[in-house]
């Protein structure tokens, strides 16, 4: 490999601000803040979304109500999509 062409691969803490969730990971994100976490300082980024908080994974997912977008469009147009087959 070239020397001087890749980034540098080192640990980050990225904090999660919607669930104050701090995780330690490999990275080369170039940042130029830091963090003293876990008696070390590491480089440090900001997430909106992460396994912590996003609903996919903390299982909070909303449901379609039933009485929602997809019944309003049914009962203003389904007598229409029914007549052409």
């Amino acid at each position: 490999m070239k020397p001087a062409i890749h980034p540098v691969y080192r640990q980050v803490v990225f904090h999660d601000t919607t669930a104050n969730v701090y995780f330690k990971v490999g990275s080369t994100i170039a940042t130029t803040r830091s963090v003293e976490y876990e008696g070390a300082t590491y480089p440090y980024v900001t997430l909106d979304v992460s396994s912590a908080s996003h609903p996919y994974y903390t299982g909070k997912q909303r449901t379609v109500a039933k009485d929602g977008s997809t019944a309003r469009f049914n009962q203003r147009f389904g007598r229409f999509l029914g007549q052409q087959g």
